[in-house]
């Protein structure tokens, strides 16, 4: 397959209406719950995106049927006629893994190997093992494979750390379990809750989703549902960014306000005008934009790591310096060398990066080093001086649907090329 980069001329103000894609990191868990269904399902406002479709070939290997048009997956559920996944499968992304829980609940056994996705450090899964293990699983681990099997029963689990995948796996694995299960310390982004939904949807019982104890009461059957996803805040968070960086003025539609608080609370801080009403956040960018004094990654209602790289970029050219502190993952810099490279001025230490604020950035080729660090570069490209080549967009199509297209529509000067 050919190479594509996007080509981008900096300077050009944001201005417009965009609505938000469904959201990525809430559709793939989604698509892993469907093997617990034994009746079909259609999923709506379903992302166009490459994990989205790395899922779908699981599915389909599975023994379901899927079909994706014009934002509507349908997945025809005949029966799970497998229980294991080729480990190519597995490394296309890194949430493959919330296939473990459903799978083993669905047919007490299964065999997988440790997922691929991007490279953020380590992201350990012995959460999701330990858990099980309490939920009466046997677990044998050889070479990065592992093969599960056990008839599953409800536990009081207690999470060392809220892990958004770890509360994943075992609300997907508890549903058809025996009994109840208490998931106490529980991750409490918005994604979680629309699992809940989803199952419930679907016939499962869940309480406490989006609190920091979920209860499960394992039921016998889960059957099919139309459900759709929830807007993507970190998509919607990117072309805030980007809107704020680039200067301008630009709605947001169909996305939850709420759930975006700690990105707006310090998009204000930089000088923005941010007004929130129902579904829509409204943007006023005029610059030079103020750094806010301090940033630091929290799990949910804090501010997410997944928007760190984003709000790094649009920092770049703001008056003054922004330290951020990076608590989730140990690997989340690596878009620092490429701001770098355009003239921006970033010092690291450890888990720390301070911003000082630099006139102008220049245009130059960089690559996406991950899903949101090429984001990142997308929005410091907008800001440049001069045109700037992104490669390696395989990372950035996971998780966005046509950024190209819905910048352009904002007024970006930017094109994809083969």
């Amino acid at each position: 397959m050919a190479e594509s980069k996007l080509v981008i001329e900096g300077g050009h103000p944001l201005q417009g209406e965009i609505r938000i894609q469904g959201a990525k990191n809430s559709v793939l868990p989604l698509l892993s719950a469907v093997v617990l269904c034994d009746e079909d399902v259609v999923l709506e406002r379903c992302p166009a995106l490459s994990d989205v479709y790395a899922a779908s070939r699981i599915l389909t290997h599975l023994g379901c049927r899927c079909s994706f048009r014009d934002g509507k997956m349908e997945i025809r559920n005949g029966g799970i006629s497998r229980s294991e996944i080729p480990e190519a499968m597995m490394h296309e992304m890194r949430s493959s893994i919330t296939f473990l829980g459903p799978l083993l609940s669905r047919t007490g056994s299964c065999t997988l190997y440790l997922p691929g996705g991007c490279e953020l450090g380590p992201r350990p899964i012995d959460m999701h093992l330990h858990a099980l293990r309490q939920m009466g699983a046997e677990i044998h681990e050889t070479h990065g494979m592992l093969r599960l099997q056990g008839r599953l029963r409800g536990a009081d689990l207690h999470l060392p750390f809220p892990s958004v995948g770890a509360t994943e796996n075992i609300m997907l694995a508890a549903v058809l379990a025996q009994g109840r299960t208490r998931i106490h310390n529980a991750a409490r982004e918005p994604e979680i809750r629309d699992l809940a939904e989803f199952l419930a949807a679907c016939g499962a019982k869940i309480s406490g989703a989006g609190t920091d104890t979920v209860i499960i009461d394992g039921v016998e059957r889960l059957h099919g549902c139309v459900y759709r996803v929830m807007p993507d805040r970190i998509a919607a968070a990117t072309y805030l960014s980007a809107a704020a960086a680039a200067g301008g003025s630009v709605c947001i539609q169909d996305c939850c306000p709420e759930d975006l608080t700690a990105v707006t609370e310090v998009l204000r801080q930089m000088g923005c005008r941010v007004y929130c009403h129902e579904s829509r956040i409204y943007l006023q960018s005029s610059l030079p934009l103020h750094a806010a004094p301090y940033i630091r990654t929290m799990p949910h209602p804090g501010f997410p790591t997944d928007a760190q790289a984003l709000l790094m970029a649009a920092h770049c050219k703001a008056r003054g310096s922004c330290m951020f502190e990076e608590t989730i993952f140990d690997s989340r810099y690596r878009h620092v060398d490429d701001l770098i490279r355009m003239g921006a001025d970033i010092r690291l230490s450890g888990r720390a990066a301070v911003v000082h604020g630099v006139q102008k950035l220049s245009g130059t080729t960089v690559h996406a080093t991950d899903l949101r660090g090429g984001a990142a570069m997308l929005i410091a490209g907008l800001t440049a001086e001069g045109v700037t080549e992104l490669t390696e967009l395989s990372h950035l199509d996971r998780g966005y649907e046509d950024p190209e297209g819905v910048l352009r529509s904002l007024g970006a000067k930017i094109e994809r090329i083969t």
